[in-house]
């Protein structure tokens, strides 16, 4: 056994046996995401390193603390690399922070989320466990999905180790136009198109303009930018464009406003709610400020939910960052977290309140 995760290992049974709390940090990069945690930090950025890297099939194993930037480095050697762009937010995230937080990007619509994306993990859990799940290939689970479930779980249920990766080859042509739309409008388009074999990988509206990012071949990508007209970017202001919306730069982001992300089925309405940026064809919704219960009630009226997903401490104890769970799906968090934290030593708070 590597000798950190020894070292980590011994450092959770001792807390566990103490009845003390820890609160696991890599690189730091999004510790504004999620509830607010007590606890004694427990450093875990330290190990990392790709382990085994199959261009050919498809995969890429690495360790945890693999800083993003270095996988996405390697990957690009052979053209590939993660469809679902996952958020950076800092030079050092890394793929245990990747894993935990399940964010994904612009590109989340059409080729998954980041729990897609997952084949595999190793897993220390809160009473001292090294655990594996999944594997190294396409169909490798039998039962509970391990990996998937690991996926925004925020550190409440373990420390991830490991990670197994499926990547794909980056699309051979990409172009993104603009055109100018109201937000109804725009809404309605990108649900038709959705309906649609056009080679849409990412859309954004925000301010009466819609984006629309085309990938894939470039016969389809030709075929495609000429029939949703509009107008063309450069290469490099494209690039620019979806890097700062993924790393949210961009200037809707900006300001201390606190930042609502609402998700929400695609063929919703404007909801009328307040300044809004709507990504996923729809389906994700960011809104600065805001009164929460206005928030959450207009979400749940259409069937989806709304997250806090930056805001002052106050705020976040006060109403809490994620929606308010059912009673049915709250017993089986505590289950969850019960069979895999018995102590309750990882994350207390991160994701709900009392676990």
């Amino acid at each position: 056994m590597d000798p950190l995760i020894a070292e980590w290992q011994e450092r959770i049974r001792s807390a566990a046996a103490a009845g003390e709390r820890l609160v696991l940090r890599g690189s730091g990069s999004k510790t504004f995401y999620g509830g607010m945690v007590s606890g004694t930090p427990l450093e875990v950025a330290a190990y990392r390193g790709i382990i085994a890297y199959e261009p050919t099939e498809l995969v890429v194993t690495a360790r945890a603390g693999t800083t993003l930037r270095d996988l996405a480095a390697v990957l690009a050697e052979k053209g590939q690399w993660l469809p679902c762009e996952p958020p950076h937010f800092g030079p050092s995230a890394t793929v245990g922070g990747m894993l935990a937080c399940g964010l994904s990007g612009p590109g989340r619509a059409t080729a998954g989320a980041v729990r897609d994306f997952v084949l595999g993990v190793k897993l220390l859990t809160g009473n001292g466990e090294v655990l594996s799940f999944g594997g190294q290939v396409m169909k490798n689970v039998a039962g509970y999905d391990v990996p998937r479930l690991i996926a925004g779980s925020l550190g409440t249920l373990g420390l991830v180790l490991e990670v197994s990766m499926k990547v794909l080859p980056r699309p051979v042509a990409e172009k993104s136009i603009r055109l100018a739309v109201g937000e109804r409008e725009a809404l309605t388009w990108l649900n038709r198109w959705g309906g649609q074999p056009l080679p849409i990988s990412a859309s954004v509206w925000h301010q009466g303009v819609l984006t629309v990012r085309l990938s894939g071949a470039a016969a389809a990508v030709a075929a495609a930018q000429e029939k949703l007209a509009g107008e063309a970017l450069d290469e490099s202001e494209a690039a620019a464009f979806w890097w700062a919306l993924r790393e949210q730069t961009h200037d809707f982001f900006s300001g201390e406003a606190p930042l609502w992300r609402l998700s929400l089925p695609s063929v919703a309405g404007p909801q009328d709610l307040g300044t809004t940026l709507i990504e996923w064809g729809g389906a994700q919704r960011w809104l600065r400020g805001g009164d929460p219960a206005t928030l959450r009630a207009a979400a749940s009226a259409v069937g989806g939910h709304a997250t806090l997903f930056r805001g002052d401490p106050a705020l976040k104890a006060a109403i809490g960052v994620f929606q308010p769970l059912s009673a049915p799906l709250l017993r089986i968090h505590r289950r969850l977290k019960t069979a895999f934290d018995p102590h309750g030593v990882l994350n207390h708070g991160r994701l709900y309140p009392d676990f």
